[in-house]
């Protein structure tokens, strides 16, 4: 059976959403130091990718991914110390949210039908 969860979507203004696609694509660009490669292993073309990465670094103060680009030495990016802030505030708030709700949700799941194989 599958685990019963939460999916956490912040609201921090009508036009900046951060939810568990972007989590995972800043994720994905400060363990692999590319967001070509952060967007692959989601599934998403690097246009994709770089359109969310805008967003986000025109929506806070500080950018969140500073990316250099390709030639003899490569390209990259890589998270800044605000994009780590942002990344793990996110995941604290996950955390909190899914112990506040893990009562509830279990509730819940023993009132579903159970799943048809």
């Amino acid at each position: 059976m599958d685990e019963t969860s939460i999916t956490l979507r912040v609201e921090l203004r009508a036009d900046t959403l951060l939810g568990p696609g972007k989590a995972a694509l800043l994720q994905g660009i400060r363990e692999s130091g590319s967001i070509a490669a952060a967007g692959r292993r989601m599934g998403m073309s690097y246009k994709r990718a770089w359109y969310l990465i805008d967003t986000l670094n025109r929506s806070f103060r500080a950018r969140l991914v500073e990316a250099s680009k390709g030639g003899k030495a490569g390209g990259g990016a890589r998270l800044t110390a605000t994009g780590h802030a942002v990344i793990e505030g996110y995941r604290r708030m996950e955390a909190a949210a899914s112990s506040a709700t893990a009562g509830e949700l279990a509730r819940l799941e023993a009132l579903l039908r159970p799943a048809e194989n």
